[in-house]
């Protein structure tokens, strides 16, 4: 089956279940684009990859790249190989020591939050782009803000930040890290670089 290469596209918090996001990946070399709710922690974990924080402590994803590195494991790609009753089945391609290959059954979310650790494409099948994928028109692809992550502000965390000094933002950012609140930690980050631009 032909493999298709996808890209991260966009995080935002979906607006159709409550507590989840939406994650799009895109066709490296096409327009069709292909949306994955995912849970909060996995969302937190992969954001916090793209935009290079650093948490206090290893998250799960982080611990599965050590744990690989450490035992010489190397991780080739994640393949979202199948879509059944709208959930999508996903593999970790590996290679051990011995040179064995090995595939690892995992949650998309997951296979994803550690292919951006390990730097690692992420594919799919045709027939999966077929099924699920969408494309969108120019208008919704600049919505969707590529390459960025939108974690949605609420009108109240816009009002609060803005209030504050650059300093105070600072020393909240930092405290947001090292509590590890690193979804609050994204927003008061963006208002920093808002005021960068400014």
């Amino acid at each position: 089956m032909k493999k298709v290469l996808l890209e991260i596209v966009g995080l935002s918090y979906s607006h159709t279940q409550t507590g989840a996001y939406a994650l799009v990946l895109g066709e490296a070399k096409g327009k069709r684009r292909l949306p994955i709710i995912i849970g909060g922690f996995e969302a937190q974990a992969i954001a916090i990859e793209l935009e290079k924080m650093t948490p206090s402590r290893p998250l799960t994803h982080d611990l599965f790249k050590s744990f690989a590195e450490g035992f010489g494991v190397s991780v080739n790609e994640v393949i979202i190989y199948n879509l059944v009753e709208g959930i999508f089945y996903s593999k970790i391609m590996c290679t051990a020591l011995d040179g064995k290959s090995v595939e690892i059954d995992a949650r998309t979310s997951d296979a994803i939050a550690v292919a951006v650790r390990v730097n690692c494409p992420v594919n799919t099948y045709e027939f999966i782009l077929s099924q699920a994928g969408i494309i969108l028109d120019e208008s919704t692809l600049s919505a969707v803000n590529e390459k960025n992550i939108e974690l949605e502000k609420t009108e109240e965390e816009k009002d609060d930040y803005l209030t504050k000094s650059t300093e105070e933002l600072k020393q909240l950012l930092e405290s947001a890290i090292k509590n590890e609140a690193y979804e609050r930690a994204s927003k008061i980050r963006d208002e920093l670089n808002n005021r960068k631009k400014s």
